[in-house]
């Protein structure tokens, strides 16, 4: 199935993208020829999801690669017993190369918890790329070391830390990772949150309201703002 014919029936998809102009090009990307970024335009497509929309399908056929230029999506994979969720993304991030490489099938799924832009790009063109540009490949390395090296400390943070240092870790990644502000709107429900730090819905909504009581955090239905950032690092440390 050729990348094109993937959106035949999509309305929010532009076939004139322009990698060599784009302000939202990766690092790895960055390290491309002029002639590799035309090679790269012609075999890219740029389609824009709304919140809720499945971007990549767990159990699907991979014949792309998928890169996030804007919003903010969630990876989760299903389990014996349910959906896991596993990370939140920002852009610039490639969305699924560990499964895009490692087999043909998507071994996890891609929702879209904001209005998205991603970048569809034919896999085969994408290693050739590996094969002919070092400086590409080795950047595309990069990012999959460092996914790796999160993914270990994730686990980590999940089995030894209570309640309370999980979900301040989450809210003080927010602020510096994610949203890049001590204020800010939380997109995913208390459900959602519980399966990410592996608690239960009840469990986050309590520990959030004792937040607030404390004047650790400020909060206004899924408005966040923090207040007291010093304490939220303590409760993140001491676990």
């Amino acid at each position: 199935m050729s990348l094109f014919s993937i959106f035949t029936n999509c309305n929010n998809y532009d076939m004139e993208n322009k990698c060599a102009l784009c302000e939202l090009k990766s690092a790895a990307t960055r390290k491309l020829s002029p002639a590799e970024l035309d090679k790269l335009s012609a075999n890219c497509l740029t389609v824009r999801f709304k919140k809720g929309d499945s971007i990549i399908k767990e159990g699907t056929f991979s014949t792309n690669v998928a890169y996030l230029k804007e919003g903010l999506v969630k990876i989760h994979i299903e389990g014996p017993h349910r959906t896991q969720l596993l990370r939140i993304v920002k852009p610039a991030s490639y969305l699924a190369l560990p499964t895009t490489f490692g087999d043909k099938i998507n071994h996890y799924s891609v929702t879209a918890i904001e209005e998205s832009v991603v970048c569809f790009i034919d896999v085969t063109l994408f290693r050739k790329l590996l094969i002919s540009n070092p400086q590409f490949t080795n950047q595309i390395l990069v990012e999959l070391c460092k996914g790796e090296l999160d993914s270990y400390y994730n686990c980590v943070n999940r089995t030894q830390k209570q309640i309370r240092g999980k979900l301040a870790e989450l809210l003080l990644d927010f602020a510096d990772n994610i949203y890049n502000s001590g204020e800010f709107v939380i997109s995913l429900n208390q459900e959602d949150i519980g399966n990410l730090i592996d608690a239960s819905r009840e469990s986050v909504s309590r520990t959030m309201s004792e937040f607030a009581r404390d004047n650790i955090i400020e909060l206004k239905g899924k408005s966040v703002k923090i207040l007291d950032k010093s304490r939220l690092n303590y409760i993140n440390k001491s676990g």
